[in-house]
């Protein structure tokens, strides 16, 4: 059990330090864009080319954690997401034109889709290895924990440290400890009870990969029909964070308050560090899992819908933390859900493709929506939002139907 626990502790340490590099830039990322001199639409637009970059790539590297190994992938994604952040920063510095932006943010997506699926499939089967599964759940709430503190230091430092200097200092930080993340990796992490096949061509591997995918995610009904609510759910989730910024500076009255916005993320990473201890407490109240996360997503379609509607700043602040709240506390349940469904030799590339699925439906409703700011406003933009994320209940409750066994909550 000693070598669970230190899979565990490197897996937080993992997480602690991505995400603390990466939230740096969460409060102030559309704030920078906009400084950067493009519309709404044009930002939104560049964050459709980060999730366009996720679907593009999530297979190819699915195919590399499922052939090299999740820590080559892990490996890989920290250097590509150092290098493309410093491109970031250039583009900013030059004022870029879109096309500039459009390739820096698929360079972005890159990154981040060597890190899906692999880390989470490293973790399982880690602790598959060392006869430590039944703590999965426990260690992705712990995680899940880790993620908030790191995202509540981060996005304020971030915030405060743009009030100070200016607005891309804070992607310079990022990149400093992303290469911190790098050399803690490059040690600490070892591919435990999984045998990378590479025995196999590229063009093989990948039709394998997508047949894989096919077979253990769309064709499984249990998988298929939580992996078609992420574009709904997922989509909404990519803009409404990122419009939170600019929309809370307007109800604040202070366009320039930059620690406000670095607030809102702190507020959501607040939430997700209170979710992630709560998690085993909020477990307790479902019979199935499919429930949490049924409940969830409507209590954060209402709140989507009241944030669009008030004009009160404290209004939107409750509403955005109890859907923050209600998101992360159940985040758990749907990861334990989709991991009980699929097989190991898949995991890392079925996840993957849920993880693409949510970023396909990122491509298409980050710039409608971006479009909806520009011409009607953000609060309109937040009232189409509520919408679209209900359009994901109908394909939790055939979740719910399929009655599947990782679906029940054990009362141990």
């Amino acid at each position: 059990m000693s070598e669970a626990r230190r899979v565990q502790r490197t897996y937080l340490l993992l997480t602690l330090l991505s995400t603390l590099a990466a939230s740096f830039i969460w409060g102030i990322n559309t704030l920078f864009l906009l400084d950067a001199g493009l519309s709404n639409a044009e930002a939104f637009a560049a964050n459709a080319f980060f999730t366009a970059g996720q679907v593009l790539f999530e297979i190819p590297t699915g195919v590399v954690a499922d052939t090299w190994g999740r820590r080559t992938s892990y490996l890989l994604g920290t250097l590509t997401l150092l290098v493309s952040t410093l491109l970031y920063v250039a583009m900013w510095w030059a004022h870029a034109p879109m096309w500039g932006w459009a390739i820096s943010s698929i360079l972005l997506g890159l990154g981040f889709t060597f890190f899906s699926g692999a880390t989470e499939a490293w973790l399982v089967d880690a602790l598959t290895f060392h006869g430590a599964r039944d703590t999965l759940e426990s260690v992705l709430a712990r995680g899940q924990t880790m993620e908030g503190a790191a995202m509540l230091i981060g996005s304020v430092v971030g915030g405060v440290v743009a009030q100070l200097t200016h607005l891309g200092v804070p992607y310079v930080l990022r990149s400093v400890l992303l290469g911190v993340t790098l050399a803690v990796a490059f040690v600490s992490m070892k591919d435990l009870g999984f045998t990378p096949e590479r025995g196999k061509g590229p063009l093989e591997t990948v039709r394998a990969v997508v047949r894989g995918s096919l077979d253990h995610g769309l064709r499984n009904p249990p998988a298929r029909w939580l992996m078609l609510s992420a574009p709904f759910t997922m989509g909404v989730a990519m803009f409404s964070f990122y419009a939170f910024q600019p929309y809370l500076l307007q109800l604040y009255g202070d366009t320039r308050a930059f620690w406000i916005a670095g607030l809102a993320a702190a507020i959501v990473a607040g939430c997700e560090l209170v979710a992630g201890l709560i998690a085993p407490h909020v477990r307790t109240l479902f019979s199935r899992r499919t429930h949490g996360v049924l409940v969830a997503t409507a209590l954060g379609a209402g709140c989507l819908a009241l944030i669009g509607w008030t004009t009160r700043f404290w209004v939107a602040i409750a509403a955005l933390v109890v859907s923050a709240l209600a998101q992360a506390a159940t985040r758990p349940m749907r990861q334990a859900y989709l991991n009980g469904v699929i097989p190991s030799g898949q995991r890392a590339t079925v996840l993957s493709f849920d993880n693409l699925m949510g970023s396909a439906g990122g491509v298409v409703v980050q710039p409608v929506l971006g479009r909806v700011s520009d011409v009607s406003g953000y609060a309109s933009a937040y009232v189409v939002s509520a919408a679209i994320q209900a359009m994901s209940l109908p394909f939790l409750v055939l979740a719910r139907r399929e009655h599947a066994p990782p679906d029940r909550i054990g009362r141990e």
